[in-house]
Protein backbone atom coordinates (compact mmCIF):
# COMPACT_ATOMS: atom_id res chain seq x y z
CA UNK A 1 0.00 0.00 0.00
CA UNK A 2 1.19 3.64 -1.01
CA UNK A 3 0.84 5.85 1.37
CA UNK A 4 2.73 8.72 3.84
CA UNK A 5 2.58 8.52 7.87
CA UNK A 6 3.55 11.34 9.61
CA UNK A 7 4.54 11.75 13.34
CA UNK A 8 6.11 13.54 15.81
CA UNK A 9 3.19 15.71 16.93
CA UNK A 10 2.48 15.91 21.00
CA UNK A 11 1.68 18.82 23.38
CA UNK A 12 4.41 21.32 23.96
CA UNK A 13 4.72 24.93 25.96
CA UNK A 14 5.23 28.27 23.88
CA UNK A 15 8.29 28.50 22.44
CA UNK A 16 8.90 24.80 22.74
CA UNK A 17 10.34 22.50 20.27
CA UNK A 18 8.82 19.67 18.03
CA UNK A 19 10.22 17.29 14.91
CA UNK A 20 7.76 15.88 13.09
CA UNK A 21 8.43 13.19 10.46
CA UNK A 22 7.01 12.00 7.25
CA UNK A 23 7.53 8.90 6.19
CA UNK A 24 6.84 7.10 2.91
CA UNK A 25 5.48 3.22 2.58
CA UNK A 26 5.12 1.23 -0.68
CA UNK A 27 7.00 3.71 -2.91
CA UNK A 28 10.53 6.22 -2.49
CA UNK A 29 9.66 9.46 -1.51
CA UNK A 30 12.80 10.78 -3.15
CA UNK A 31 11.31 11.24 -6.81
CA UNK A 32 8.92 13.77 -4.85
CA UNK A 33 8.45 17.00 -3.05
CA UNK A 34 6.78 17.53 -0.53
CA UNK A 35 4.87 19.71 1.14
CA UNK A 36 3.54 19.83 5.39
CA UNK A 37 0.26 20.94 5.92
CA UNK A 38 -1.66 21.84 8.81
CA UNK A 39 -5.35 22.35 9.30
CA UNK A 40 -6.09 24.04 12.43
CA UNK A 41 -9.88 23.52 14.26
CA UNK A 42 -12.69 25.67 12.00
CA UNK A 43 -10.16 26.26 10.04
CA UNK A 44 -9.04 25.59 6.03
CA UNK A 45 -5.87 22.95 5.52
CA UNK A 46 -2.95 25.60 4.44
CA UNK A 47 0.64 24.80 3.08
CA UNK A 48 3.35 25.17 5.84
CA UNK A 49 6.30 24.23 3.62
CA UNK A 50 7.80 22.27 0.90
CA UNK A 51 10.75 20.81 -0.06
CA UNK A 52 11.94 19.55 -3.99
CA UNK A 53 12.97 15.79 -4.72
CA UNK A 54 16.95 16.73 -3.47
CA UNK A 55 16.39 19.18 -0.67
CA UNK A 56 17.79 22.16 -2.72
CA UNK A 57 14.64 24.22 -3.22
CA UNK A 58 12.63 25.47 -0.13
CA UNK A 59 9.71 27.57 0.53
CA UNK A 60 7.68 28.36 3.83
CA UNK A 61 4.80 29.95 4.59
CA UNK A 62 5.11 33.77 6.15
CA UNK A 63 3.83 32.60 9.33
CA UNK A 64 7.15 29.99 9.70
CA UNK A 65 9.31 31.59 8.13
CA UNK A 66 12.51 31.36 10.63
CA UNK A 67 11.38 29.18 13.15
CA UNK A 68 10.12 26.19 11.13
CA UNK A 69 12.78 24.41 8.83
CA UNK A 70 12.35 20.97 6.66
CA UNK A 71 14.98 18.65 5.24
CA UNK A 72 15.00 15.42 4.15
CA UNK A 73 16.65 12.02 4.10
CA UNK A 74 16.03 10.25 0.76
CA UNK A 75 18.30 7.23 2.52
CA UNK A 76 15.39 6.84 5.11
CA UNK A 77 12.25 7.61 2.84
CA UNK A 78 11.74 10.39 5.44
CA UNK A 79 10.81 14.07 4.79
CA UNK A 80 11.20 16.26 8.63
CA UNK A 81 9.94 19.41 9.92
CA UNK A 82 11.84 20.89 12.52
CA UNK A 83 9.14 23.10 14.87
CA UNK A 84 11.15 25.78 17.02
CA UNK A 85 9.84 28.86 18.69
CA UNK A 86 6.40 27.41 18.48
CA UNK A 87 3.11 29.47 19.22
CA UNK A 88 -0.43 28.30 20.46
CA UNK A 89 -1.75 29.30 16.99
CA UNK A 90 0.79 26.37 15.50
CA UNK A 91 -1.74 24.49 16.99
CA UNK A 92 -3.30 22.33 14.79
CA UNK A 93 -3.07 18.11 12.82
CA UNK A 94 0.25 18.37 10.25
CA UNK A 95 -0.20 16.04 7.41
CA UNK A 96 2.61 15.55 4.83
CA UNK A 97 1.60 15.11 0.80
CA UNK A 98 4.00 14.23 -2.35
CA UNK A 99 4.18 16.27 -5.63
CA UNK A 100 5.60 14.85 -8.81
CA UNK A 101 6.53 18.14 -9.28
CA UNK A 102 7.83 21.58 -7.64
CA UNK A 103 6.22 23.96 -6.27
CA UNK A 104 3.95 21.38 -3.86
CA UNK A 105 0.12 21.88 -5.14
CA UNK A 106 -2.24 22.87 -3.03
CA UNK A 107 -4.49 21.53 -0.12
CA UNK A 108 -6.75 20.96 -2.91
CA UNK A 109 -4.47 19.14 -5.14
CA UNK A 110 -4.01 16.17 -3.10
CA UNK A 111 -6.53 13.30 -2.34
CA UNK A 112 -4.15 10.79 -0.37
CA UNK A 113 -4.23 12.20 3.13
CA UNK A 114 -3.16 9.89 5.98
CA UNK A 115 -3.98 10.63 9.21
CA UNK A 116 -2.07 13.35 10.41
CA UNK A 117 -0.21 13.89 13.85
CA UNK A 118 -1.89 16.57 16.42
CA UNK A 119 0.82 19.35 17.23
CA UNK A 120 -0.94 21.17 20.67
CA UNK A 121 0.72 24.36 21.87
CA UNK A 122 -0.15 25.59 25.26
CA UNK A 123 1.00 26.43 28.91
Amino acid sequence: QLQVVESGGGLVQPGGSLRLSCAASGFTLGYYAVGWFRQAPGKEREGVSCIDSTGSTIDYADSVKGRFTISRDNAKNTVYLQMNSLKPEDTAVYYCAEFLWWPCGGPHDYNSWGQGTQVAVSS
